[in-house]
């Protein structure tokens, strides 16, 4: 999910004028390890996907507390059990002892997974809406 996130978020810019800015380095022209690397880093945008991925993981950091400690327990409101964690079904295995499911836990990840969806659709919204990031959505504009 956060590199999802990442995607929408980092926009590369024309990876056609990288390449050729690339190629047209001489072979007479030496560089040493360090500037062949930091050119690399600014050529190719690493420092923004970078950037990207840090904020993509805040965010969903932030979404699972918001379920782990809001959503989850005003559900728990309303279940008998008193929590989604509680939520689960013992079944007797072969061997004579039981297995739990715990499917509360699986209803909050999937509750979790809808808000950080949620997130990274309007995020992706906002930013295309002022251009920031290309909107897939819209035909090609002629």
């Amino acid at each position: 999910m956060i590199i999802n996130i990442a995607m929408y978020i980092y926009k590369p810019f024309n990876t056609h004028q990288c390449t050729s800015a690339f190629m047209t380095v001489s072979p007479e022209e030496k560089r040493s390890f360090t500037q062949e690397f930091f050119f690399f880093l600014k050529t190719f945008g690493i420092i923004g996907l970078a950037i990207a991925f840090v904020i993509g993981q805040a965010a969903s950091a932030l979404v699972n507390a918001f379920v782990k400690d809001i959503i989850d327990p005003f559900i728990g409101l309303f279940l008998p059990a008193g929590s989604l964690a509680a939520l689960t079904v013992k079944v007797p295995n072969l061997a004579g002892t039981t297995s739990e499911f715990r499917y509360g836990d699986l209803i909050s990840s999937i509750i979790n997974f809808l808000v950080i969806a949620l997130v990274v659709f309007v995020a992706y919204k906002q930013l295309s809406r002022y251009n920031i990031v290309e909107d897939k959505t819209k035909g090609e504009k002629k």
